[in-house]
């Protein structure tokens, strides 16, 4: 089944699965898709995330939940989409909830946070925010 936004698609699998109290959900594999799921592993949002060496047409990303049993990640937002991108200089790279939240920037040198986009004076396409 051909995709239209992938991005969205890993994102809407990331939250639906959290709501369902799953403990990993299964992704479409693609370069991008993997240094998304890196950021949200280095920014605590889900545990941890492996690509199987047999097949790679998939790989898993392992949840994170509170004490509470409620998902680490309560929101995902899709910014910059296939019909209207979002470019953001450094100067106006959007803040998540006053900082409370990451946003996931695609610059010349990588996909990266915002915070980090901002201190190598980088701008990009604001990909989506995560809180």
């Amino acid at each position: 089944m051909s995709v239209s936004d992938p991005i969205a698609d890993m994102l809407t699998r990331i939250r639906n699965a959290g709501m369902a109290r799953h403990q990993s959900v299964l992704i479409p594999t693609s370069k991008l898709k993997v240094s998304i799921a890196r950021i949200l592993k280095d920014e605590g949002y889900i545990k941890d995330f492996d690509i199987p060496t047999d097949e790679k047409r998939f790989f898993r990303v392992w949840l994170k939940y509170g004490s509470d049993k409620k998902p680490l990640v309560t929101g995902l937002k899709r910014v910059s989409k296939p019909g209207l991108r979002v470019y953001s200089p450094r100067a106006e790279l959007p803040v998540v909830l006053g900082g409370l939240g990451v946003a996931i920037i695609s610059t010349s040198q990588g996909i990266m946070t915002g915070q980090e986009a901002w201190r190598r004076n980088l701008g990009g396409e604001v990909l989506c925010y995560v809180w």
